[in-house]
């Protein structure tokens, strides 16, 4: 006859495994549950700290220009006349000068930030990779101050006597070209401004685009490379559509910084509060620039006011292009899916 087991009790728990890999993990006693607390109320209170400092930079803005605004209106933005003395004041020129150097210098420092990523992280040699990286970021580290005084007492007149004197030249009689490039060959003006700011904005833009170029998954550029496409086909057909977000934000990066510049603009573009022409030659204004060298001497009043309404305009114009970043990356989404 078989033996009998004697019979023991079941217990659920028994039954139960304390820990397995499909079971629930055993509850941790929380140590310092305030912590949580303290964390999540200082990572709410940035947030809300960014937002109110943002609204009460806005506030300020408008209460300042409160009297131009209720003095010009809308006209102000289309009117060119600047004269203090009479007290009539229209932001025209330092609006065009703003946008015209902007324009100058992404035009130019776009693609030649594309190029300096697309080297490092494609062609460079290893050796040379590291050097002419931290080359780049060093220009990043010059004072803007630096570029103005380079780019009056050097490149201007460099620029003058090698650019625009044979742009001059050449031009001088071709239908609407005449008109961009009229005006005295002197090395200051639209032009410099917009070349100076895009020497300063390169480091940053191709900073970006090296560190989202290198993000790309080797993996992806391996395969490509293997069916046998060329770096052009892998960095147009892999690396830009895994990476457009960066490349964008990089871009947005570099047009922050030619719209805020003061001093290097300030130094070369002239200080000049008249639009006589639409030349790229002509001295002009942009709106840093007449903020920093009127603004100390300003009465209260109109003058002040108008400043003021020039900052406003300022920020107007900054949200606007991140608005337009924004939705140029929605769009390049939605194309996507429309591919797909």
């Amino acid at each position: 006859m078989a033996a009998t087991l004697p019979a023991t009790p079941y217990n659920e728990k028994d039954a139960m495994p304390s820990s397995t890999p499909l079971g629930r993990p055993p509850e941790r006693r929380r140590v310092a549950p305030w912590a949580d607390a303290v964390f999540s109320v200082l990572a709410h209170g940035a947030a809300w700290v960014t937002l109110l400092l943002l609204v009460g930079i806005l506030a300020s803005l408008v209460i300042g220009a409160a009297p131009a605004l209720k003095q010009f209106g809308l006209a102000f933005l289309w009117t060119a006349e600047w004269d203090p003395v009479q007290e009539k004041f229209g932001g025209l020129v330092m609006i065009y000068g703003t946008l015209m150097t902007s324009f100058i210098a992404l035009l130019i420092a776009v693609p030649v930030s594309f190029g300096i990523a697309l080297f490092l992280t494609e062609l460079s040699p290893s050796w040379l990779k590291r050097p002419l990286g931290i080359a780049i970021e060093l220009l990043a580290a010059i004072p803007s101050i630096v570029y103005g005084m380079w780019g009056l007492l050097v490149f201007g007149p460099l620029l003058a006597d090698y650019v625009q004197a044979p742009l001059q030249a050449a031009f001088g009689k071709v239908p609407y070209l005449s008109t961009l490039f009229a005006g005295p060959p002197v090395g200051i003006g639209i032009l410099s401004a917009g070349i100076i700011l895009a020497i300063m904005i390169i480091p940053f833009i191709a900073a970006v685009m090296r560190d989202v170029f290198e993000v790309t998954p080797a993996m992806l550029k391996e395969s490509a490379y293997g069916l046998g496409s060329t770096t052009w086909e892998v960095v147009s057909r892999i690396v830009l559509p895994y990476t457009k977000t960066g490349v964008v934000g990089g871009i947005m990066l570099g047009l922050g910084r030619a719209l805020g510049e003061t001093m290097a603009v300030t130094f070369v573009i002239g200080n000049m509060n008249q639009l006589d022409s639409l030349s790229i030659f002509e001295a002009a204004n942009t709106i840093t620039s007449a903020l920093a060298n009127e603004f100390a001497e300003a009465g209260e009043g109109l003058h002040q006011a108008s400043l003021m309404y020039l900052g406003l305009v300022l920020f107007f114009i900054t949200f606007v292009v991140l608005a337009l970043s924004k939705l140029l990356l929605s769009q390049l989404k939605k194309g996507e899916g429309a591919r797909t």
